[in-house]
């Protein structure tokens, strides 16, 4: 945005701006997102009966008392629902919204009508395992000054940290511009319920100028970022199938072939496995010289912490010299690798016993949760039909792909 305020706008008063928002944190927001955390919430993806669960429902509900009970001075507050085509629930969204305000100065609104929207989702991943013996993904914990627990930080603290810079506004009496809040219960799902939800509030959402994301990430907490490259994603599950039943390995092995090795060979129609570039040239795009421009300088910022904030996991004695590496340590590279590269992901996989478990047995078939995150001028559902073709088609030793 170009826009700027009048010469005789108040001007912010920083300190008394981080001593209230600091305040609201301690005293309010924290204590509310100990409450969501507690609560499972998961995105409709994996929890296919939210809404007899009831418990989106509950930290959505949550989410508006406390912004009502925050009593903002003009804001209005919707809980707004919808129904699919066929009648059924669509997920909730929180919709707020604010009119422009002049300063406590006499300094007059912005003049450009246009609005900042607000955006977040209250809906969550599942839990996963790995969590240290004293935490737990539904109990809260606050160590060393760290809030730890499901769905916080992604993204339950968007709607309370919203407001809070708000109600800083409001204190300090400075002109703002119309500001309205969309915050979301299927973003882990893809946002399949969202749209709708613009199309039906695209009157009262106005003309957005400004999005701020509380979802998006930033680079440091030094300054502040402007997102202008976010891939997109397509995403299914893979299954390849041989065999109607498990059978011994020690009489089938070698002439039934391995559901996993099939799975691998139609991948590599994909991946190039030694490097992890994909294959197919629709899947990329030219990055735009602006975008490659803005790559250089953010990482002439933040440098080799582009990739060294990762956990790596080190398998020397002392934990401190060998480590997995990077697929590069430019940093250049490092953020168009995570913004404007192609890259394939598995992030699940079904048909496998527990190790414990496992016996001599020739498993019957093979299934992949796959995440493809696609280049921001890539368009996603041309690729999805590609990708189905690809994979699915003349599958080795006539094996069930689907």
């Amino acid at each position: 945005m170009n826009a700027r305020l009048p010469a005789s706008a108040l001007p912010l008063e920083p300190q008394a701006l981080q001593t209230q928002v600091d305040d609201a944190w301690r005293k309010s927001i924290v204590p509310e997102l100990q409450r969501y955390i507690a609560v499972p919430a998961k995105s409709p993806m994996f929890d296919p009966d939210w809404a007899q669960h009831g418990l989106l429902e509950r930290v959505l509900q949550s989410a508006a008392d406390w912004v009502s009970e925050q009593k903002v001075p003009g804001l209005q507050l919707e809980i707004v629902r919808l129904n699919d085509a066929q009648g059924r629930p669509r997920t909730p969204v929180l919709f707020f919204e604010l009119p422009a305000s002049g300063g406590a100065d006499g300094s007059p609104a912005p003049a450009s009508g246009q609005t900042v929207l607000m955006y977040g989702h209250l809906d969550k991943q599942p839990e996963f395992n790995g969590w240290r013996s004293d935490l737990g993904p539904w109990t809260p914990v606050i160590d060393d000054g760290k809030l730890y627990g499901r769905g916080g930080a992604d993204d339950g603290y968007a709607v309370y940290a919203s407001i809070a810079a708000i109600q800083a506004l409001k204190t300090q009496g400075v002109a703002h511009p119309r500001i309205v809040g969309l915050i979301e219960t299927c973003e882990e799902s893809g946002s399949a319920d969202l749209l709708p939800y613009v199309d039906a509030l695209k009157d009262r959402l106005g003309d957005v100028g400004l999005v701020v994301c509380l979802d998006s990430g930033a680079g440091n907490y030094d300054q502040l970022w402007l997102t202008t490259s976010l891939r997109g994603m397509a995403s299914g599950v893979l299954k390849v199938e041989v065999l109607t039943e498990g059978i011994h390995s020690g009489d089938a092995s070698g002439l039934v072939p391995s559901s996993f090795r099939i799975m691998r060979q139609v991948l590599d129609r994909l991946e190039d496995s030694g490097t992890g570039r994909l294959l197919p040239a629709s899947f990329h795009c030219e990055v735009p010289a602006e975008r490659l421009a803005q790559a250089q300088a953010t990482a002439a910022i933040l440098g080799d912490e582009l990739f060294k904030r990762f956990p790596w996991a080190h398998h020397d004695c002392g934990g401190s010299t060998v480590s997995a590496l990077p697929t590069t340590t430019d940093p250049v590279e490092a953020l168009l690798a995570r913004t404007w590269r192609p890259t394939l992901s598995v992030t699940g996989a079904d048909g496998f016993p527990d190790i414990a478990n496992a016996g001599n047995v020739l498993r019957p078939y093979t299934a992949f949760k796959l995440s493809l995150r696609l280049p921001p001028l890539v368009e996603a559902a041309a690729a999805v039909q590609q990708l189905k073709g690809l994979l699915e088609d003349n599958a080795p030793y006539q094996a069930k792909v689907t």
